[in-house]
C-alpha cells in the first residue's frame, strides 16, 4: 500500500509539517515499521532521519505517544502507536503525524517531547509510611476484591500523557488521578493518603497543566481506558484533605 506521511520537523524553537511519500508498505506493518522504513531511505539518502520516541513496541512503556491525524495514538480505540497498524488506513492515505501539543511537554525534537513533567507529579506524591519491621505474611492485610480491581484498573497507566494531548485544557487530571488511586485505594496506601492527593494536585498546576471542567476527551484517548470516575476519586481524597488535617 501507499501512504503519504506528512511529519512535524522541528529541531529549534520552531517547525514545519514535512510531506513524505511511502510506497511498498505491508498493511501489517506497525506505525512505528512504517517510520522505521521511511528512516532508513532517509538514512540511505543522506537526510536526516525523523526523531521519536519508541521503546517495548508493546504497548506498555507509553514512549510512543504521537498525534496521528488530530488524534492521540491514532484513531483506534484502546490501542498505542506501536501497536496502530497499518491496515487501519487506505491505500493512498495522507496521514498528518505531530508531537504532543501541550505547554508542560516542550518539544524536543521532531515528535519527541520532554515528558518529565509526569515524574515530577509522581515524585511529588512522596513516600508510603509503613512501621519497619520484618515483611507481613502474605495476604496478612485482606483488601476487599472491588478495591483491588479499582487499584489494578488506575495502576494500568502507562504515563504516556495521550490524556493531556487529547484535553482541550492541556490538563493532566487523569495521569494524576490514576497515579494517586492505585495506592490511594489499597490499605498499605492509606498513610498520606489525602495530603498525597493535595501535593500531586499542587506540583500538577504549578507545572502549568490546565484544569479539569469534565470536557471528557482523556478518557477515550487514554491507551488504558481509564475511566473518568478516577478523578473524581482523586476530586474527593483533595476536598477532604483541604477540609481535615488528617493524612489518613
Amino acid at each position: 500500500m501507499k501512504l503519504t506521511l506528512r511529519i512535524w520537523r522541528q529541531s529549534g524553537a520552531t517547525g514545519r509539517l514535512v510531506d513524505y511519500p511511502l510506497d511498498d508498505l505491508s498493511p501489517d506493518m506497525s506505525f512505528l515499521e512504517a517510520l522505521d522504513v521511511l528512516n532508513e531511505r532517509l538514512i540511505t539518502a543522506g537526510q536526516e532521519p525523523v526523531a521519536f520516541d519508541h521503546d517495548c513496541r508493546e504497548g506498555i512503556c507509553g514512549m510512543c505517544g504521537v498525534m496521528i491525524n488530530g488524534m492521540a495514538h491514532g484513531p483506534e480505540k484502546a490501542t498505542t502507536a506501536c501497536q496502530l497498524h497499518l491496515r487501519h488506513f487506505r491505500d493512498g492515505d495522507v496521514v498528518t503525524v505531530e508531537p504532543w501539543r501541550a505547554d508542560p511537554f516542550p518539544v524536543v525534537r521532531d515528535l519527541v517531547v520532554d515528558r518529565s513533567a509526569l515524574d515530577r507529579i509522581v515524585a511529588a506524591g512522596g513516600y508510603i509510611s509503613v512501621p519497619a519491621g520484618s515483611a507481613p505474611d502474605a495476604h496478612a492485610t485482606p483488601v476487599p476484591k472491588p478495591d483491588a480491581d479499582t487499584a489494578f484498573e488506575a495502576a494500568a497507566c502507562i504515563g504516556c500523557g495521550a490524556c493531556v494531548a487529547a484535553c482541550p485544557n492541556g490538563s493532566g487530571m487523569l495521569f494524576t488521578a490514576a497515579k494517586a488511586t492505585h495506592l490511594g485505594v489499597l490499605p498499605q496506601g492509606q498513610p498520606e493518603r489525602y495530603s498525597r492527593a493535595r501535593d500531586m494536585v499542587a506540583e500538577h498546576d504549578a507545572l502549568g497543566f490546565g484544569g479539569c471542567t469534565n470536557a471528557g476527551e482523556c478518557t477515550p484517548a487514554c491507551p488504558k481506558g481509564i475511566p473518568l470516575t478516577t478523578i473524581a476519586r482523586l476530586n474527593a481524597d483533595l476536598l477532604r484533605a483541604h477540609t481535615t488535617k488528617s493524612d489518613r
